[in-house]
């Protein structure tokens, strides 16, 4: 089958052009280039000091060692940077968007979604099972890291037990820049499946801006009706802007 990505992952050198990085790092390269010592002493340095001794570049490249190998990668590193803004934009971009980027291949981006998923993971992890409102920073720093930098909407529920421990983590639905569709049935099916007492909705806003429209409003309104018959509570509705959230509780819209 067909991947979506197979032609912008298709690394064959154009005859007469300078080959990308990836396709040159199979070739083996006279004598003993001046990044192989360099990679070395990166490496030697993060083990040392951790990552509060590296910029953000240096810290990209470390991960494109391992995806290109005889090869200088600090100009891709701060092209990457210089195209999505930091760190946390760069491995959470799209991997439509990344193959775009002269230098990057399939191993790269593979590289990429491999350390966003383990920070997720691990983000997840320290949540899970912790009572959600007693922790709130922490669901909510999980919660930035996960959606702040999407391209597009995405909703988000948490599922809390009698004690508001977190039970569960869910993505409900995707959506474009600027709507995501939910059904409040759907949301209230699956807390009875869950056996959930207690729900908090998180949804992103990739303008930045979290402030809550009238479509979102609306939305939790018939979400909170919905959950009201079943004597399940909504305890809020996050929007997850890209410097700062907004809580529907603390505004007064629940």
């Amino acid at each position: 089958m067909s991947n979506k990505f197979d032609n912008c992952f298709a690394e064959a050198p154009v005859s007469g052009l300078l080959p990308n990085f990836e396709t040159a790092a199979a070739r083996p390269l006279p004598g003993k280039p001046h990044f192989v010592n360099h990679r070395q002493r990166l490496r030697d340095r993060f083990m040392k000091a951790g990552t509060t001794a590296l910029a953000d570049y240096e810290l990209l490249e470390l991960l494109l060692f391992r995806a290109i190998a005889r090869r200088d990668v600090k100009p891709l590193a701060k092209t990457l940077l210089a195209e999505f803004g930091d760190f946390n934009r760069v491995i959470s971009a799209p991997a439509s968007r990344l193959c775009k980027i002269d230098g990057v291949g399939e191993a790269v981006v593979q590289e990429l979604k491999i350390v966003e998923a383990a920070a997720h993971r691990l983000g997840q992890a320290r949540v899970m099972g912790q009572n959600a409102l007693t922790s709130w920073s922490s669901l909510m720093e999980y919660c930035k890291v996960s959606m702040a930098h999407r391209e597009t909407e995405q909703f988000r529920i948490l599922f809390l037990d009698r004690k508001n421990n977190l039970i569960a983590d869910e993505e409900q639905a995707k959506g474009t820049v600027d709507h995501v569709p939910v059904y409040p049935r759907e949301v209230a099916k699956r807390a009875l499946e869950l056996n959930a007492s207690a729900l908090i909705l998180v949804h992103n806003h990739p303008s930045g801006d979290p402030t809550p429209s009238e479509a979102d409003i609306a939305m939790t309104k018939r979400v909170d009706v919905a959950l009201n018959v079943l004597g399940i509570t909504l305890h809020d509705h996050v929007i997850i802007g890209q410097a700062t959230d907004a809580s529907f509780r603390s505004l007064d819209l629940l």
